[in-house]
Formats: C-alpha cells, sequence, structure tokens
C-alpha cells in the first residue's frame, strides 16, 4: 500500500496521485475512518482536481462498507465542508491538496462540529489501522445521499457579517481556477459589488498560476488587474478556497496580519473583552491593537490544529495566522477565508476611505516575509544562531514553536519544516533599516555551513 508516513501529515493526508496516493489508501481510510471515529453518517465535499471525484468515491465505498451513511456534498470549498459538519453535526472529509500543484490530492478530516482531526486526534490511529487492514464489518452496508449545500452555506456566511448598507464596491476576484470559482458567485449574489473575476473556470491543472497566493508571484494578474479596472479592493483564494488574500486599491498585497488586526477588532465590537488568538509569526501589531480594543490576545503555535484547540480549549472569539488562516467561534472554531472576505468588504464598505488608509494603522512594522533556507541538520543551524543571540544584553528566547528571539524593537522565529529540509525565517522589526540587518545576519549563520 506504500509508506503511508509520507502522506499522513500532522494534520491532513497528502501525497501524488496515485504514486503515494490511490482510490485503495482511499477506501481503506474510509473504512478505517468510521472504525476510529464510531461514525454511523459522515458528509464529504471535493475540489475540482480530475482525481478528487475518484478518491471521493473510494473513500464513501470503505465508509460504506462498515455500515456508515454518506452524505456528498460535491464541489465545494473546504470551508463549505466544515459548514456540512457544522451544520449537519456530522464528522467531515474534503478531498482537496489546497494549493498544491495538479499531481496532488489529500484529504483533510473533522469530527462533528467541525473538530479537527490530526496526529493526536485519530489521524495517527487511522493510518494505523490503514496499515493494519480495517476488519470487515459483520452487518448491512450504508447509503450513499446526494445534496446539494451551496445555498445553505453561502446563506449562513452572510448571517455572521452585516453587509447591509455598504457602499457599492468594485472588487477583482482571483480564484486561481481554484474552488473560489464555485462559492464566491453564491456567497457574492445580491451584495452591492461589482465582481471582475479572474479564473473562475474550475480547472484542476491550474493554468494560469499556482492556486497559492502565499507566493507574491501568483498575485500579480490580481493587482494588475485592480489598477487596471481602479477598483477598490483585490482578492485571492487558494485552491480550496479555505484562505483569503487582499491587495488594496494601490495594487499593493495587503499583510494577512493586518487582516487578522482589522477582523478582531469587528470581532471585539460584538464580543467585547473576548479573547483572541493569534500564531507567533502574526505581527506585534496584532496583539497590540488586541489589547487596545478591550480583548485579549493569546499567542499559539502555527497550524490549524493548535489554533483550533486553543481557541476551543479558552473560549477565543477569532484566531489568525500569517499564513491567511482566519477562524471564527461563529463558525465552528473553523477557518473560512470567504467570512474574513466579507469582514474586509463590510469594513470597507461602512467607510468612505481607500483600504490603504483603513488599514494604515494596523502596519506598524515591518516584516521579512517567510524565508526558506534548505539545512540538513536544522538544529545544528538554530544552535549558532542561538550562540550568537542568546547572549545580547535585553534579548529573550521562547521554543512554543520552534526558536523565537526578541530584542529592542525586534524579533525573529527559526522553525524547522516538518517535512523537507527546510529551516523557516520570519523577522520583524520597527524600521526596514532594523528588520534587513537582523534578517541578513541570521540568514548568514543559518547558512555558513551549508555554504562550505
Amino acid at each position: 500500500m506504500g509508506d503511508l508516513a509520507k502522506i499522513f501529515k500532522a494534520y491532513d493526508v497528502r501525497g501524488v496521485v496515485p504514486d503515494d496516493f490511490d482510490e485503495e489508501i482511499a477506501e481503506a481510510t474510509g473504512a478505517a475512518f468510521i472504525r476510529v471515529t464510531g461514525a454511523t453518517r459522515i458528509v464529504t465535499a471535493h475540489d475540482m482536481r480530475a482525481s478528487s471525484v475518484p478518491l471521493a468515491a473510494a473513500f464513501a465505498r470503505g465508509a460504506t462498507s462498515q455500515g456508515a451513511d454518506v452524505v456528498e456534498a460535491g464541489l465545494g470549498s473546504t470551508d463549505l465542508l466544515y459548514y456540512a459538519s457544522g451544520s449537519l453535526d456530522l464528522p467531515g472529509v474534503m478531498f482537496t491538496a489546497s494549493h498544491n500543484p495538479a499531481r496532488y490530492n489529500g484529504m483533510k478530516m473533522c469530527l462533528a462540529g467541525a473538530r479537527p482531526v490530526g496526529q493526536d486526534t485519530g489521524l495517527r490511529d487511522i493510518r494505523d489501522l490503514v496499515a493494519a487492514g480495517v476488519p470487515p464489518y459483520d452487518g448491512p452496508v450504508g447509503k450513499v445521499e446526494r445534496r446539494d449545500l451551496l445555498a445553505g452555506y453561502a446563506a449562513h456566511l452572510k448571517t455572521l457579517v452585516k453587509l447591509d448598507g455598504i457602499r457599492p464596491l468594485k472588487v477583482v476576484v482571483d480564484a486561481g481556477n481554484g474552488m473560489g470559482g464555485h462559492t464566491v458567485p453564491a456567497v457574492f449574489e445580491g451584495l452591492p459589488l461589482d465582481v471582475v473575476p479572474l479564473y473562475f473556470e474550475l480547472d484542476g491543472t491550474f493554468p494560469n498560476h499556482e492556486a497559492n497566493p502565499i507566493e507574491p508571484e501568483n498575485l500579480r494578474d490580481l493587482q494588475a488587474a485592480v489598477v487596471a479596472h481602479k477598483a477598490d479592493l483585490g482578492l485571492a483564494f487558494d485552491g480550496d478556497a479555505d484562505r483569503c488574500f487582499a491587495v488594496d486599491e494601490r495594487g499593493e498585497i495587503v499583510s494577512p496580519s493586518a487582516i487578522t488586526a482589522l477582523v478582531a477588532e469587528r470581532e471585539l465590537a460584538k464580543y467585547p473583552g473576548a479573547r483572541v488568538v493569534h500564531n507567533l509569526i502574526c505581527s506585534a501589531a496584532v496583539p497590540e491593537i488586541i489589547a487596545e480594543n478591550g480583548g485579549v490576545p493569546v499567542r499559539t503555535r502555527v497550524g490549524h490544529s493548535f489554533i483550533k484547540k486553543t481557541m476551543a480549549d479558552v473560549g477565543a472569539v477569532f484566531g489568525g495566522e500569517h499564513s491567511a488562516h482566519f477562524y471564527f467561534r461563529d463558525f465552528w472554531f473553523a477557518d473560512s477565508g470567504m467570512l474574513a472576505a466579507l469582514h474586509v468588504l463590510a469594513a470597507l464598505g461602512e467607510q468612505d476611505g481607500a483600504l490603504s488608509s483603513l488599514l494604515a494603522s494596523y502596519d506598524r512594522y515591518v516584516a521579512s516575509g517567510e524565508i526558506n533556507s534548505e539545512v540538513a541538520d536544522q538544529a545544528a543551524a538554530v544552535a549558532r544562531v542561538g550562540a550568537v543571540f542568546a547572549g545580547r544584553a535585553g534579548v529573550t528566547v521562547d521554543e512554543l514553536d520552534g526558536t523565537t528571539f526578541t530584542g529592542d524593537g525586534w524579533w525573529f522565529n527559526l522553525r524547522a519544516s516538518n517535512t523537507e529540509p527546510l529551516l523557516r525565517l520570519n523577522a520583524e522589526a520597527g524600521d526596514e533599516r532594523t528588520m534587513a540587518a537582523i534578517r541578513d545576519e541570521v540568514l548568514a549563520i543559518v547558512r555558513t555551513e551549508e555554504a562550505k
């Protein structure tokens, strides 16, 4: 059956089809999912990749072979699957490889109420059962029911953000040939929006650019279109439309940390004094703005399973990540790029200024962005950096996720990749000169041994 450890990641299943991940594995995983969760009914959805339909069908065969019924929602975004899981109170599985290239596919699993399934919450047990072989079920097979949930999903999102009375806006939307092309028309219908669509055609080969807006080159078409159409803003979604990036009226990329701060401020206006979760890579402006608006900032590790668990543990109303994942208590603590987009549209439409002016107070620091270095011995590289920085006056060190060094007016974090020989650097400071100096010094230390 291949190397299951290679495709069962920390939060999901993902691999090259059919080399690493195929229908046999999908079917066995469907059976194991039912055994491990004890579910008698589940819901599934899938993206537009050519392999998604047969993989979803194979998973359903495995699930029904164990006596469970399957509600097939069909084409959908990942947050549509979370809506289905939450509204139907069923465990769910989304078939997607998100922003990965066309040859990949995968599965994102959740328990009823969109509660995440990760290595420590069932995914490891599912993998082990697949490897051992799922015992046959001695009983009647389950049934498959097909249900269109798109209209319900769109209507539900619009109950969570007040959009009545906003001024008309022109918005360019780059769906990247991903699931945003399916969900945006349904969600934006009836709103005072003049939408300029880019790459709404569902095409899992991604003929125009990768559906990964965290890479700046994949936002160039959107930036150009916003300027050319004199639009108020631009929005870009990744392949499964669970992440959303924004571009302002000048064609400038908006930091996801600024969006986190904006949405946090809006949620705190509804829920005064509430807790808001942010991962440790978010800008230092985020906890500052949360506190300034009477909220309680809660810092956590990177990754959706950590964010969701922390949010549930502390009852947070909202959570944001530097990677443009945004999580909402009112959406079953799950992430929704579309819901974040609606907040941005509402905030912009409720006042007369430009998006760049609206967000100016949230951009307080200069960030490096995530910089990857290929390093054979990641621990040794971090130790070298620590030997230089840890002894400096006023520098503090913490190891919540990777290692974070904080000094006077700056911080940087080094985290090792879970799947590749990469060390990831994020740095931030109060001005460009300080940030560049810290960034370059750290990179020089990290890469010294590799250059020998």
